[in-house]
């Protein structure tokens, strides 16, 4: 009887090819250079997702500091206040109110000055 090897082989070169389709030149075609590539792209894509997380929030504290300033205070003293009054909004509502609603964020801003002041 002939045992026919090599199944599980052939699917795990067929997944990292499937993988490096799209790739540029031999990184599509050869097994052993599409490995590597994948390899690479796959690690890129992991710190991408954490590196996402860092520059949102670097983006909305910047877009909650421009309002801030705006409404002529510190991004600093706005967060103290904030965190005194007991408003508890995440950077990210804080961010799109700053953007789209400027007279609630103006309101905030008045009650965490006013908590500053006491």
């Amino acid at each position: 009887m002939l045992i026919k090897r090599g199944v599980n082989a052939v699917k795990k070169r067929r997944k990292i090819m499937k993988l490096a389709k799209g790739y540029y030149g031999s990184k599509s075609k050869l097994y052993r250079v599409a490995r590597e590539a994948v390899m690479k792209s796959l690690n890129y894509a992991y710190i991408g997702r954490k590196n996402k997380k860092r520059d949102f929030r670097q983006l909305w504290i910047a877009r909650i500091n421009a309002a801030c300033r705006i409404n002529e205070i510190s991004y600093s003293k706005f967060m103290y206040g904030l965190k005194l009054a007991g408003i508890n909004l995440n950077r990210k509502v804080l961010a799109d109110m700053a953007v789209n609603d400027d007279k609630s964020f103006a309101q905030l801003v008045k009650k965490a000055k006013a908590k500053l002041e006491k």
